[in-house]
């Protein structure tokens, strides 16, 4: 039951931010718009309270209860920007709203950008390490918290993965090929 849920509110997700955008620029209704994306939090708020329900009948912790944290967790993280992501380019394509801003190739532009992208993967695997961590100790002594901890683990690793990433751009910071300089009005090219 947990494992259905889980995908029924990814599908969800997906259907309340379509729905929230065709509000808020095919039928010009930007409060209503605005008032079904932020219906999104209550998915999770589902989510959670049904897996402690499940937990809490006596349930063995297993993968669909760690996969519900992760997910929680990564929606929390992640969910927002995956909003403002699509938003802006609804807007751009069906209300002519200004084109997306490419993300910076180089330098510490670059390494500022990957920063902010592994922050928000971090804020979304502690939050789930969190999430794990209060299951672990609702089920307390008497249940097998392994597949938990083992979730745990991954995150974790998420986490590394996201710093090691962000931490080579600052290392070692991609250089323009071109080198750095855009040749504007007036200046001089070789040919």
């Amino acid at each position: 039951m947990i494992a259905v849920l889980i995908v029924l509110c990814e599908v969800a997700f997906w259907v309340l931010l379509a729905a929230g955008l065709a509000l808020r620029y095919l039928a010009k209704k930007p409060r209503l718009g605005a008032a079904v994306l932020l219906c999104e939090p209550l998915l999770e708020v589902m989510l959670l309270v049904v897996t402690a329900i499940d937990l809490k009948n006596g349930a063995s912790p297993d993968w669909k209860h760690g996969l519900a944290a992760v997910y929680i967790g990564f929606t929390v993280g992640l969910g927002h920007s995956t909003i403002r992501w699509v938003d802006v380019r609804v807007a751009h394509r069906f209300a002519g709203g200004p084109p997306p801003v490419k993300p910076p190739k180089y330098g510490m532009a670059r390494a500022v950008h990957e920063w902010r992208a592994a922050a928000r993967w971090i804020v979304a695997a502690v939050t789930a390490l969190v999430l794990l961590q209060l299951a672990i100790w609702y089920v307390g002594g008497d249940g097998d918290a392994s597949t938990l901890q083992g979730w745990q683990q991954k995150m974790l690793l998420v986490i590394g993965i996201n710093v090691a990433i962000a931490g080579s751009y600052t290392l070692f910071p991609k250089t323009d090929p071109g080198g750095g300089t855009e040749a504007g009005p007036g200046a001089k090219t070789l040919r």
